[in-house]
């Protein structure tokens, strides 16, 4: 992976701003990871659908990551901050998934921590929430892993496969971390 698209590295992970050009590998590995998504989500499945999600990017409430492995530079997953919000509540929504094979390694884990580094320090976000199906138990084992504290349920908070899901709301601020911070 070209060291000049990294925008932070861990020890086993990198990650960098989805591009048009990791369209065919995203949409190889999101296919081979259907069951694994299944039925938490569904990330972009079809060349058209991979450039809405890059369109979306670039929205100002919107920033995309690419989790790698350092190694090989495949992608191991993804994290998005969604629902960015400035001024003073300066907070954002996390969503993500792993790919296969990559899942289960704790590359996830290490790139969570990567993007929640950069969202407290460079995107100078204070709060970042997860909102996580309760049946989820990877999910949520990945939110306890990065320090989030269970804040509360929201029923029937989004609606994913034709339904109204219940979500379980997760929360990290700035002060919870070793990033530290006071108000901007």
């Amino acid at each position: 992976m070209p060291e000049n698209d990294v925008i932070a590295a861990g020890a086993r992970t990198a990650i960098r701003t989805p591009r048009a050009a990791d369209e065919e590998e995203f949409l190889a590995r999101a296919r081979a990871s259907a069951e694994l998504h299944h039925p938490w989500l569904s990330p972009p499945a079809t060349p058209a659908d991979y450039r809405a999600y890059l369109e979306r990017l670039t929205e100002p409430q919107t920033e995309g990551f690419l989790v790698c492995e350092r190694e090989s530079g495949a992608l191991a997953g993804f994290v998005n901050i969604n629902a960015i919000v400035r001024r003073a509540f300066l907070s954002g929504a996390l969503g993500y998934a792993a790919f296969v094979p990559y899942a289960g390694r704790g590359l996830m884990s290490e790139g969570i921590g990567l993007v929640v580094r950069h969202a407290f320090t460079h995107l100078g976000l204070h709060r970042l929430e997860i909102n996580v199906q309760p049946g989820n138990a990877a999910s949520i084992a990945l939110a306890q892993r990065a320090g989030f504290r269970l804040e509360g349920f929201s029923p029937d908070y989004l609606f994913i496969g034709g339904a109204w899901r219940d979500h379980e709301r997760w929360a990290l601020t700035v002060e919870m971390t070793d990033v530290g911070g006071a108000p901007r």
